[in-house]
């Protein structure tokens, strides 16, 4: 007896678990390639998927390097998505959409890490603290890279690479180099390893460099008509081999099957608020509450992480319209991202529910 109710529990266990798991159908591929068709290279979840890519990815970085640097890379060590983590569990992280760790060294033995990030973050408040928001990137590759008992000496190169459709200065350059440097004597030389480059994707001024210029534009409209020679080319034959991968293809799908489960968590609450309230209308209230709250909370876990509107859209699925109004009011609510207080802040009601 014993065995047999064992058998019938794993049985039992294997079917609920199956029953957990949502068929991946046809329409939701479909739909998944739908929007992978639509996206390009400033898209992080596409930009990503390139870089991560076994076969393709550092001879793209490679590519990119070349044209913004003017010069090979011969070799290059790519970590795609790297993420540090804050020091203690209530201190920021970083996700890094690119490292790259070169083998070369500079005359003093340093290795120097590109760090390449697009980002579409182009609210006047994130621009305004697009400088510190780098400063924070620095901190952390650099936190991480001197040993203990090690010279300072020794402390790697870092580069950021921050790649935008917007200009973040208002000077209309396409390339903006930024290094600390001396107050009191701008000439004074004054290297401690640390320089970010920001790319504006429609700057006209300052720069000479043709391939960059075509390049920024490819990156911001990744359409074939946009690779006009022979790198730009090689990369569009690696975006849209990545485009039609079944692993990326599978990773789209499985955001879509999340969105489907909060969805249907958010659905059976909210029929439950509508038999309590007791109203002929309460069950469709108390759907429409319960995919709202659902909705709200998986936003704010993901403001906490540092996410763009854009990126949460993106990995939710949903219309930057529908993510854009509880990004503000989670931004505005000054309550560290609390579900209950963004909501509150949504539908106009106070603690007790009262409007």
């Amino acid at each position: 007896m014993k065995k047999t109710k064992a058998a019938k529990e794993t049985k039992d266990t294997k079917g609920t678990k199956a029953a957990q798991a949502p068929e991946v159908t046809k329409e939701m591929e479909e739909r998944a390639r739908k929007k992978l068709a639509e996206m390009n290279l400033l898209d992080d979840f596409l930009f990503g998927s390139v870089v991560a890519h076994p076969q393709i990815g550092q001879e793209f970085v490679r590519i990119l390097l070349k044209t913004i640097f003017g010069r090979e890379f011969k070799y290059l060590s790519v970590t795609a998505q790297k993420v540090f983590y804050g020091a203690d569990r209530d201190l920021h992280g970083a996700r890094l959409d690119v490292l790259v760790e070169p083998e070369e060294r500079d005359a003093g033995g340093r290795v120097t890490v590109y760090d390449i990030e697009p980002d579409r973050r182009d609210r006047a408040a994130e621009v305004k603290v697009l400088p510190r928001r780098v400063r924070f990137y620095h901190g952390k590759i650099i936190a991480t890279s001197l040993s203990s008992g090690a010279k300072y000496d020794e402390l790697m190169n870092v580069v950021v690479i921050m790649v935008l459709p917007f200009d973040p200065f208002g000077l209309d350059r396409m390339v903006y180099t930024v290094k600390n440097h001396c107050v009191e004597e701008q000439g004074m030389e004054y290297e401690d390893g640390e320089s970010t480059v920001f790319l504006y994707t429609k700057g006209t001024k300052g720069s000479s460099n043709e391939a960059l210029r075509l390049l920024l534009h490819y990156m911001e409209e990744s359409r074939i008509e946009n690779a006009v020679n022979d790198d730009l080319r090689e990369v569009h034959r690696m975006v849209e081999m990545i485009k039609v991968d079944s692993g990326t293809t599978i990773s789209c799908v499985r955001l879509m099957e999340n969105l489907q489960r909060s969805e249907e968590k958010g659905l059976a609450k909210g029929e439950a608020i509508g038999r309590v309230k007791g109203k002929a209308e309460g069950k469709a209230e108390g759907k429409a509450e319960g995919k709202a709250e659902e909705l709200v909370t998986r936003v704010c876990k993901k403001m906490k992480l540092g996410q763009t509107v854009e990126k949460i859209a993106e990995d939710l699925v949903e219309d930057i319209s529908v993510i854009e109004p509880i990004f503000r009011a989670a931004e505005s609510a000054a309550s560290a991202y609390d579900p209950e207080t963004v909501l509150q802040k949504l539908t106009g009601r106070n603690e007790n529910g009262e409007i």
